[in-house]
């Protein structure tokens, strides 16, 4: 099978197609899945294979509920996905307004060893809060199952300076990150109850 054509799979019974309600895990489970990232972040970081390309900072991404963010940064690693996934992730900072969600997205370069370590994690793009003070982060994974678990364990870590209630999250298997920026209309089949759905990409540029 062609890999445009597995980008384009449509959502079937067996496969996860993310959660209304993010589930955190365990709290021990969570943070000691943190602390084995942070582990293998340093290394990465040693080993210079975090990656900040440029090329997409800026790029302005619409989405179904009608908000709008821009993209602040981009990391990659040097991981082609073989089962790859898109994921999007969304919070509300707490008691940040004004000038602190510029000193959010400076300070934002001291999560990254927070993700990359992650296994199976290739890319991640970070965007700047949108008209409801909402961020998110357009991610491309290897596997559904290890971005659900990045999720999960991520809440622990995002509920430390985020409104709890605001914390989600949706998978989407089969697509890379580029498949969604370059046509966003091969997210239509899937949660077709959530057309109009923070996490729905419309319109890039």
């Amino acid at each position: 099978m062609s890999e445009n054509a597995v980008s384009r799979r449509e959502p079937h019974a067996n496969q996860p197609t993310g959660r209304r309600r993010l589930q955190p895990l365990p709290r021990r489970a969570a943070w000691a899945a943190v602390a084995r990232c942070v582990g293998a972040s340093a290394g990465m970081l040693v080993r210079r294979e975090v990656r900040f390309p440029r090329a997409k900072v800026g790029t302005r991404i619409v989405f179904g509920d009608g908000t709008a963010s821009r993209v602040y940064r981009d990391t990659t690693v040097p991981l082609r996905p073989v089962d790859p996934c898109f994921l999007a992730v969304t919070f509300r900072l707490r008691s940040v307004r004004g000038r602190g969600h510029a000193w959010f997205r400076t300070e934002s370069w001291l999560n990254t060893p927070l993700f990359v370590g992650f296994p199976g994690f290739a890319s991640k793009l970070w965007l700047a809060h949108d008209e409801l003070a909402r961020y998110r982060g357009l991610y491309e994974w290897d596997g559904a199952s290890p971005a659900e678990r990045y999720a999960r364990s991520l809440w622990h870590v995002l509920a430390l300076v985020s409104e709890p209630a605001s914390i989600d999250y949706r998978i989407v298997p089969g697509l890379r990150r580029a498949d969604v920026l370059a046509d966003p209309s091969v997210l239509a089949p899937w949660f077709p109850d959530e057309e109009g759905a923070w996490w729905r990409v419309v319109a890039v540029g």
